[in-house]
């Protein structure tokens, strides 16, 4: 049965009501005062699409090509930690999604499910996103890892020198691993629901790190990493290098000189640094900056058809959505999933024909 969700923030709006106070503001907080939130949306709101009248806009198509493959949407799963705490099996149900509809699923350094069966589910649709920590040493093992996993194509996120500091997450005491303890058992209680299901299905944690040899902690500096850590990792790498987490051009030009493949413009969701521009308007500069040929991806703040096919105007080839797709999860397990992706897809072919298009605009 259908939900009633005809949105992303009827998908929040729900899930704000059955998932714990402390998983629903570690998926939905921000950094800060989470001003950079608020700066992207508005961002996003004060952009327009030129309306144009008396074309032939009857076949819409939503297709795109990402390294070579079509895709049956235009926009893909961004790579998001610890899924599963918005549904059991979430991680799944996205592989599932991304094999369905030949987009790539991002797949976490710190998923809730182990790289391995991830890229199986999707039917080879996956990208292995990387986080450098330490001294390096573990995340090149899990770049190995990935390589006879069968990956093909790498996310480097280098906008995670040391993790942000997000005021919600911290005052539930949120960490990982994840640890429950009395605050966290009180919340559960006052959320039967979510408990009985995702409680029993498992602990969530982090999955890729449960093969001997694997560690990982998210408190560890990742600021080691430097143009030397990227060469390394170039030189190691035969597939696709995507570089993640970019607002500046001078780094744009950098990266695109340095030999990666293609550059994710991203604050990370607003989760890092509360007084980085807006992606949005960094993406038009950072075009501009690179020519037309590089291929540059997109995620932050996405939350509809209409933000889409603006990301495209803005100069990007592909997009990426985050955690509006955990939102539905949370709100109706994989129906929910399939119920929000369709209204996407919806929202992007109403627009399309709104400003007399019939196909994703680049550059407009």
């Amino acid at each position: 049965m259908a939900l009633n969700m005809h949105s992303s923030d009827d998908a929040r709006r729900l899930a704000q009501r059955r998932l714990p106070w402390m998983v629903f503001d570690y998926i939905d907080g921000s950094a800060g005062r989470e001003v950079g939130a608020a700066r992207n949306r508005d961002a996003f709101d004060a952009l327009t699409l030129r309306s144009r009248i008396l074309r032939d806009v009857s076949k819409r198509n939503l297709s795109s090509q990402v390294f070579g493959q079509m895709t049956k949407a235009p926009f893909g799963i961004s790579p998001m930690g610890m899924c599963n705490l918005s549904g059991p099996s979430a991680d799944m149900m996205l592989a599932r999604l991304a094999a369905r509809e030949n987009v790539p699923l991002g797949v976490s350094t710190v998923a809730s499910t182990a790289m391995e069966p991830l890229i199986e589910a999707a039917e080879g649709h996956a990208w292995f996103q990387l986080y450098f920590s330490g001294d390096g040493v573990g995340t090149f093992k899990l770049v190995e890892r990935a390589k006879a996993a069968g990956y093909k194509t790498i996310v480097l996120t280098v906008d995670v020198a040391e993790v942000g500091r997000r005021p919600r997450e911290l005052r539930h005491g949120f960490t990982m691993p994840f640890r429950i303890g009395p605050k966290q058992f009180v919340d559960f209680a006052l959320h039967p629901r979510w408990s009985i299901t995702s409680l029993l299905a498992g602990k969530p944690d982090m999955a890729n790190f449960q093969m001997p040899g694997y560690t990982f902690d998210r408190t560890e500096s990742r600021a080691a990493a430097n143009w030397d850590t990227l060469a390394k990792l170039r030189d190691m790498w035969p597939g696709n290098l995507v570089v993640k987490g970019v607002l500046d051009t001078d780094d744009a030009v950098m990266l695109r000189d340095a030999g990666v493949d293609a550059i994710q413009v991203s604050s990370h969701g607003a989760r890092q640094l509360d007084s980085a521009p807006a992606p949005i308007l960094a993406l038009k500069e950072i075009r501009a900056a690179v020519g037309p040929d590089m291929p540059l991806f997109f995620d932050t703040g996405l939350r509809s058809g209409e933000d889409v096919v603006k990301a495209y105007s803005q100069g990007a080839n592909f997009a990426f959505l985050g955690r509006i797709l955990q939102f539905a999860i949370a709100a109706g397990g994989e129906e929910g999933l399939a119920q929000l992706w369709e209204i996407l897809r919806d929202e992007t072919s109403i627009t399309l024909a709104q400003i007399g298009a019939t196909d994703m605009p680049m550059d407009g």
